[in-house]
C-alpha cells in the first residue's frame, strides 16, 4: 500500500521516508522536520532576500535553482530581478513564511542561498562578508587561526563581525552595515580587509584567487559582493549527514568542529533563540580609508582571468 499523504501548514508532503541522496544518512522527513524546527531564525535570515536553493532530486545530481519553476504555488512570495549576465529577468522566491519554507523542503531544496541585498534596496548590501576556505587536506584549526586574523583586521579598522560555520570546511564572517555604503564600496572594503588580514600572517593566509597559487594556505575569499549570494545561517548543506551552517561565539570557535552542527543536532543547540541575530554587532559605516584602499586592489576574478590568459599565452609560446 502507498504511504498515506501528509500535510503541514497546508503544504502536501510526499516521500518523506526516503533518503535524500546516496550516503546522506538523512531522510526527507528529517530535513522537513529540521526546517520547521528552526523556521523562525532561518526565515529571519532569508526574509525579503531573493533566494537561490540547491535541490537534489531522486536519481539526479544537485543543482542550483534561481528561477522559480512554473508549477510553484501562487502563494509563494516572489520578486523579479534583471540578470545582466544572461540578459533576462529571473523570478526569485522570497522565503518569508513557514509555508514557503516547508514547500521548499518538500521540493528537496537542501541549501538556502539568499542575496546580500533585500528587495527594498538593490544598491546597498546589508553585510560585508568574508568566506574562509581551508587548503586541501587542511584541518579546521587553520581556518580558526585565519578567522582570528580577519577579526583583528576588522578591529584595527574599527569594525567587528559575527562568525558561523559554512556547513562545509570553512567559516563565514559577516559585518553588518548601516545601509549607507554602495555595492562597489562594500566590495572594495572586503578586498582591503582580506589584504590586511593576509599581511598579518602571509604564511597562513592568501588572497590568491587561482587555486594553484595558494600553496596550502587558507583562502580569504573577498568575492562575496554585488549580486553574489551566500549560504544562510541555519541552512543545511548537501553533505553526508546534512551539516548545517551555524553561528559560533568567537571565544568558542577553537572548541568546535563543523560536524558538530547537523540537521539532527542544531535545533536542540538553538533552543528558542536566534544566536546569529544576537551575535551581530554594529551596524557600521565603512571607514573611508578602508574603502579607498580597496579601490586600489584589483578585483580577484578579473585579475585571475587576465592572469589565466597570460599563462596560456606563455604556454603556447613555449610550445611553439
Amino acid at each position: 500500500m502507498p504511504a498515506p499523504k501528509e500535510e503541514r501548514a497546508g503544504v502536501p508532503l510526499s516521500n518523506l521516508d526516503e533518503e535524500l541522496f546516496a550516503d546522506a544518512g538523512v531522510t526527507k522527513r528529517e530535513l522537513v522536520d529540521y526546517l520547521d524546527a528552526v523556521r523562525d531564525p532561518m526565515i529571519a535570515a532569508l526574509r525579503d532576500r531573493p533566494l537561490s536553493v540547491v535541490r537534489l532530486l531522486r536519481g539526479q545530481d544537485k543543482f542550483m535553482q534561481k528561477n522559480l519553476p512554473k508549477y510553484t504555488p501562487e502563494w509563494v512570495p516572489r520578486t523579479a530581478v534583471w540578470a545582466e549576465a544572461s540578459h533576462r529577468e529571473i523570478t526569485y522566491a522570497l522565503c518569508n513564511d513557514r509555508r514557503t519554507l516547508l514547500w521548499f523542503g518538500n521540493q528537496r531544496a537542501i541549501e538556502y542561498h539568499p542575496t546580500l541585498m533585500t528587495v527594498a534596496d538593490h544598491e546597498h548590501p546589508t553585510h560585508l562578508i568574508m568566506d574562509l576556505d581551508p587548503p586541501e587536506g587542511g584541518d579546521f584549526a587553520v581556518v580558526v587561526r585565519a578567522a582570528l586574523l580577519v577579526r583583528q583586521a576588522l578591529t584595527d579598522a574599527g569594525l567587528d563581525g559575527a562568525v558561523k560555520t559554512s556547513g562545509s570546511k570553512g567559516v563565514h564572517i559577516f559585518v553588518p552595515l548601516d545601509g549607507s555604503d554602495r555595492t562597489e564600496d562594500v566590495a572594495a572594503a572586503t578586498r582591503a580587509v582580506a589584504v590586511r588580514a593576509e599581511r598579518l600572517d602571509p604564511a597562513l593566509t592568501t588572497t590568491a584567487y587561482i587555486v594553484a597559487d595558494r600553496h596550502g594556505k587558507v583562502f580569504l575569499d573577498a568575492t562575496r559582493s554585488g549580486g553574489a549570494s551566500v549560504v544562510a545561517a541555519y541552512s543545511p548543506r548537501v553533505r553526508p549527514g546534512l551539516p548545517v551552517s551555524f553561528p559560533v561565539a568567537w571565544d568558542q570557535l577553537g572548541q568546535i568542529k563543523p560536524a558538530d552542527f547537523t540537521v539532527r543536532t542544531a535545533a536542540a543547540l538553538l533552543g528558542n533563540g536566534d544566536p546569529w541575530a544576537g551575535a551581530m554587532p554594529g551596524p557600521f559605516r565603512l571607514p573611508a580609508d578602508l574603502v579607498a584602499e580597496g579601490h586600489t586592489i584589483p578585483v580577484a576574478r578579473v585579475a585571475a582571468m587576465h592572469e589565466g590568459k597570460r599563462r596560456a599565452r606563455a604556454r603556447r609560446a613555449v610550445g611553439e
